[in-house]
């Protein structure tokens, strides 16, 4: 039995969740047209129909994948509800931890639009979309009274760069926290840019020594001074007004 034939449109489609399928198994510098065309059981000359080059195949993919994770964002931030809730739940589902999909994949590409002009703009492009769409809700959350920020745009740059780096390191190395400690990280670092008062505070995680330069846990605060109970004794100060001075030793024979 021959092959369904599809539209153009659904016929770029399947060619690119193939695309997306073999970068995700192999890696972008790996990925070649035959091996999207040999998924598919179709010719190398029918993907190049669609897509005339291998970056421009990749680029496609890329914002085929990306467009997915934007239109899930766009419906937790359209919720009605207010606009602290919206964030969070924007914030844990697009922390490396949460259910965003792709982490791999951005990584990847990142990586390959340093030298792919073509994939250098689509991921620019897509990260644009990403911020605007935080930032517009975190502008209508400091319209409405629900917290402030000065500056949303700000806001919105710091934490999707945290987020994003956070990713990296747990995707990239074996991070030794746990779930619920990344998403109260990520709870923390919205709290620091909405003082979102229900922000719960991450909880103590037990980890393994980690190697130079592995991901490890943040610093404890320092006790607050007078606080700490291994805390030295204060110097005396020189300006406090002196006390009476001690008896004299007791005479010798006494």
């Amino acid at each position: 039995m021959g092959r369904v034939r599809l539209s153009v449109a659904e016929r770029r489609e399947e060619l690119l969740r193939a695309a997306v399928e073999q970068i995700e198994a192999r890696g972008v510098a790996a990925v070649r047209i035959a091996d999207v065309a040999s998924a598919l059981g179709v010719s190398n000359a029918l993907v190049l129909y669609h897509f005339s080059t291998k970056e421009k195949l990749l680029a496609a993919a890329f914002a085929y994948a990306a467009e997915g994770d934007l239109a899930h964002l766009r419906r937790l931030l359209g919720r009605r509800t207010t606009a602290a809730r919206r964030l969070r739940a924007a914030v844990r589902w697009y922390a490396p931890t949460g259910r965003a999909k792709g982490w791999r994949l951005w990584i990847e590409g990142w990586a390959a639009a340093l030298r792919e002009p073509a994939l250098r703009e689509v991921a620019q492009d897509l990260d644009r979309q990403w911020k605007a769409a935080l930032t517009e809700v975190i502008a209508q959350g400091a319209a409405a009274g629900e917290f402030r920020c000065e500056d949303p745009a700000a806001a919105a740059w710091r934490l999707t760069a945290f987020l994003d780096g956070l990713a990296v390191q747990m995707t990239a190395y074996a991070a030794p926290f746990t779930r619920a400690a990344m998403l109260a990280w990520a709870d923390e670092a919205l709290a620091r840019e909405i003082g979102a008062p229900d922000t719960p505070q991450a909880p103590e995680t037990p980890h393994a020594s980690a190697a130079p330069h592995s991901p490890a846990a943040p610093d404890a605060p320092a006790a607050p001074p007078g606080r700490s109970a291994s805390a030295p004794a204060a110097p005396p100060d020189p300006q406090a007004t002196p006390g009476p001075p001690p008896p004299p030793p007791p005479a010798a024979g006494a």
